[in-house]
């Protein structure tokens, strides 16, 4: 095991979870509210809203000088858009990537809201994306390696006709929004750090309509698929128990 990946204790994880279910309540009312007509601004302004109101704070503003309260990312936009005055449209799809400090640890969670989507393509882009995250979940089990992981969502993609990008990738989350290990989405199982109790980590497939490549926007920020075709990105944050995997960004009911 890497000398940088970092257990956390049953208490840590408790913890952790508090956060993580801040993000994801934060995530999900975020999702649910955004119509045709909302600037991805108006977006930014109610996640900062609504992150104020769970005590936490962002975990995104000015990390590395970013500029936004979550991340907004909208059709061929992968991931790191910044709210702004883009104004959401019917049959967009709207990736929000929200992350939350709270009491010493991160909440890092995403997901791809629908906007009267009926495209079937499209549809099918954000059904196999969220069933990949599942699958490479399943396989964050004590004993396994995370290319168990990375195998798993390249698994589920193959064969769709959609393609996994290659240059972002899941990572271990704790006290820090980003910490060893990385989690790619892609690679052959068996391979890399051993999976044990303890560790924490954010699985985050992002998987593109049409070629895996992406480049940067002029904000230094936002990344576009490379052919301008439609991206969903889901991303959860996870604790590896002595069980299995347990999902920590599930928002309180």
């Amino acid at each position: 095991m890497s000398a940088n990946i970092v257990l956390k204790s049953l208490e840590e994880i408790e913890r952790m979870a508090v956060a993580n279910a801040m993000a994801a309540s934060v995530r999900d009312e975020v999702a649910a509210s955004i119509v045709p007509g909302m600037t991805t601004g108006d977006v930014d302004s109610l996640a900062a809203r609504l992150i104020a109101e769970t005590g936490g704070k962002s975990a995104f503003l000015g990390y590395r000088d970013f500029p936004g309260n979550i991340c907004i990312s909208v059709n061929e936009e992968v991931v790191h858009g910044i709210g702004g005055n883009r104004r959401i449209e019917l049959g967009d799809i709207v990736s929000t990537d929200v992350g939350i400090e709270y009491d010493g640890f991160i909440g890092d969670t995403a997901v791809t809201a629908m906007v009267g989507v009926t495209d079937p393509g499209i549809l099918k882009l954000c059904k196999v994306t969220e069933e990949a995250l599942y699958k490479g979940i399943d396989m964050a089990r004590p004993g396994g390696r995370v290319g168990d992981i990375s195998h798993a969502i390249e698994q589920h993609v193959k064969g769709t006709g959609f393609t996994i990008v290659r240059e972002f990738v899941g990572h271990g989350v704790g006290t820090t929004l980003h910490e060893d290990p990385q989690i790619p989405n892609f690679g052959p199982a068996g391979r890399g750090e051993l999976l044990q109790v303890g560790m924490t980590i954010a699985i985050e497939p992002m998987i593109n309509m049409g070629v895996p490549g992406v480049e940067y926007l002029d904000d230094g920020w936002t990344v576009v698929t490379r052919d301008r075709k439609p991206s969903a990105h889901f991303e959860h944050t996870i604790a590896i128990m002595a069980d299995g995997p347990r999902i920590l960004s599930i928002a309180n009911s």
